[in-house]
């Protein structure tokens, strides 16, 4: 005889599918006020700040607190009267803006500053591969902070919102430097870049066919320049003639096309750009010395390593230094010469990452909604998140999208 009270497997399993459920309803996290820090830049000779006036005043009326060190903007026009008329804070000492929950920069932290970071701190700033070290991430790692890496940012669509506008800037830049660099009165060829009746144009050659290449190419091309442009991705190729509108000379990168062209270029510029580590080097140091005596190399990816085997990293205060006779200008934050609009530009894409981040409750939640903004992350609370710095200095790597569930 069976137990009445005993209940068999297959009437548990059914138990409460008929029954009526509760209904579960979204419930918004609410907003969370942001504590913002901008310190002067001491190095690389950087001109740029993160956030100009404009902004500053669009996240203070969020109810956002911002700390802006004094003489900030100075470099980029904008005075501390700028800031403190749309509500920022001026405080005169570094260690105070460090005290910040999110610290913005335009050029990576120096080891002293890293030295006044603190843990859970968010970190967004350039990560400028040439000058990064073992120690560096060391440091960063037992800081504990949430570092980001502006280059690495990824918009929903794939593309790299701050490298864009950048580039943009760097690839008008590139042709305004060549062509200064081609002057007899910076010591060079005497060559006038566009080309005028009667006399052939300069050469240029420009190394990938990404954004830098497209408004690099524009500007040669409104100066009647000649230009070669090689890039190894043919949809890139295709899709820079369609913008430009007209046929230029383009080719896979075949070391036998690209020495024939740089023998006989006047300016070769690197414009290529790697989405999670290293630039790729393109041409050799063979290559560079059979370039013309006074030809113009502007390395454009310097930041990312260089793609010319002979780019060292100079500065605005001495941008250039000659090998093999030839000028190389490889100055790693090349938008910085125009240094207003660079701001402007940066600043619109920080803005409304910043609100996004105060509307979703907390960063970690930002993080875990949005892939783009964890492709950007290369340090995580202790951990080292980016494959290629971990392999590349041989330190332990941690899988973000785990630690962010864990956190979530």
């Amino acid at each position: 005889m069976t137990d009445p009270k005993k209940i068999s497997v297959e009437q548990y399993l059914s138990m409460g599918q008929m029954e009526t459920q509760a209904e579960v309803l979204d419930v918004s996290r609410g907003s969370k006020k942001l504590f913002i820090g901008i310190p002067v830049e001491s190095i690389l000779q950087e001109n740029r700040v993160a956030l100009v006036p404009s902004s500053v005043s669009t996240l203070v009326a969020h109810g956002h607190r911002v700390l802006i060190e004094s003489g900030a903007g100075e470099k980029s026009n904008f005075k501390d009267q700028d800031y403190s008329e749309v509500g920022a804070e001026i405080v005169y000492s570094k260690e105070e803006v460090f005290k910040a929950d999110c610290l913005l920069k335009v050029v990576p932290p120096t080891l002293a500053e890293i030295d006044l970071l603190h843990p859970n701190q968010l970190l967004i700033s350039p990560l400028h591969l040439p000058f990064l070290t073992e120690e560096y991430l060391l440091k960063l790692k037992h800081k504990r902070v949430i570092a980001l890496a502006m280059e690495y940012l990824q918009d929903r669509d794939g593309s790299f919102p701050v490298v864009r506008i950048m580039s943009e800037i760097a690839g008008l830049c590139a042709i305004h430097t060549a062509a200064e660099l081609l002057s007899s009165s910076s010591g060079g060829k005497g060559v006038l870049l566009g080309g005028i009746s009667g006399v052939p144009p300069a050469k240029v050659v420009i190394l990938g066919a990404g954004i830098v290449a497209e408004y690099a190419t524009l500007a040669a091309l409104g100066l009647g320049v000649s230009v070669c442009i090689f890039d190894n991705n043919i949809y890139k190729l295709m899709r820079l003639q369609q913008r430009l509108g007209r046929k230029v000379f383009t080719s896979v990168l075949n070391p036998v096309y690209l020495e024939r062209e740089l023998v006989n270029a006047d300016v070769a510029i690197g414009a290529i750009h790697s989405k999670s580590g290293r630039a790729p080097m393109i041409v050799s140091e063979d290559m560079v010395i059979k370039m013309k005596p006074g030809a113009v190399i502007v390395d454009v990816s310097i930041d990312q390593g260089g793609c010319f085997e002979t780019s060292e990293v100079t500065s605005h205060d001495k941008p250039t230094f000659i090998k093999h006779d030839v000028v190389h200008y490889c100055v790693p934050n090349l938008s910085s010469k125009v240094s207003r609009t660079a701001s402007v530009a940066i600043s619109n894409i920080l803005t409304p990452i910043l609100l996004h981040a105060s509307q979703t409750g907390s960063i970690e939640h930002l993080f875990a909604s949005h892939p783009g903004l964890r492709h950007g992350i290369y340090t995580y609370k202790g951990c080292l998140t980016n494959e290629y710095l971990a392999n590349r200095y041989n330190i332990k790597f941690t899988d973000l999208n785990l630690l962010i569930a864990t956190d979530y």
